[in-house]
């Protein structure tokens, strides 16, 4: 299949948003699901084309990049946590420490050569309170893949800050999401956004009156993000 043009993806971007409202109202199902659903596979159909470019820019081998995979991985319980326990917890817990465990996965997996390398979440916008979400994943997968590149992908931004300026460089971010993201150092945050403008409540984007335009610098400029991130690995 052909790679994707940044052309393609503005035309989907716009083929979405002009159409997603109308198919969300004929649907016969909830309205604020199919919206919801609709732009969440947006990002995550944007994210995957993004990086395939970016590794393309990058003279990546495409036979070494790999987005398909959505396996959950599997977090094991800490043996610190289980010495602490009531010993009568403790020993039910070691009779059967193998089950004990947490999946987590992001939404898009990227691996090079067959290895975890970079997790993307996906989001129609971010506030503080999913942040903490991501972040603790995050946090988790970090403890069986040490070196991933932790990035959010979101076509608005509900952070505060800079975050709503994805041209502004350096981005200063926002003083609730610096303190959130300090109290894990281990996760490496990459913030890219795609539309201008903080997200409102009350301006919804698939509406005509409140639509945004994905401009080509800006998509310009998160391929160029994604393109330096993979740059190490070619």
């Amino acid at each position: 299949m052909a790679l994707a043009t940044r052309e393609d993806l503005i035309h989907d971007y716009n083929q979405f948003i002009g159409s997603i409202d109308d198919a969300a109202q004929d649907s016969g199902r909830a309205y604020g699901g199919v919206v919801r659903s609709g732009k969440g596979k947006l990002v995550e159909h944007l994210a995957e084309q993004i990086v395939k470019i970016a590794w393309d820019e990058v003279n990546g081998n495409p036979n070494r990049l790999s987005l398909g995979d959505r396996r959950t991985f599997k977090v094991k319980i800490q043996p610190d946590y289980i010495g602490t326990l009531h010993p009568e917890v403790r020993r039910a817990i070691l009779r059967d420490e193998e089950s004990y465990f947490y999946r987590t996965q992001v939404d898009k997996h990227v691996f090079i050569d067959g290895d975890f390398a970079v997790g993307i979440e996906c989001k129609a916008f971010t506030e503080n309170a999913m942040l903490k979400r991501i972040l603790i994943d995050y946090r988790l997968l970090k403890t069986l893949f040490p070196n991933l590149i932790c990035c959010l992908l979101q076509l608005e931004s509900q952070l505060g800050g800079q975050y709503s300026q994805p041209l502004s460089v350096p981005q200063f971010g926002s003083k609730s999401t610096h303190t959130l993201m300090s109290y894990f150092p281990e996760v490496d945050l990459n913030i890219l956004t795609l539309l201008e403008g903080d997200r409102k409540v009350d301006r919804p984007i698939h509406k005509a009156e409140f639509r945004k335009e994905l401009k080509i610098e800006v998509l310009n400029h998160a391929i160029n993000q994604f393109a330096e991130l993979l740059r190490p690995f070619v």
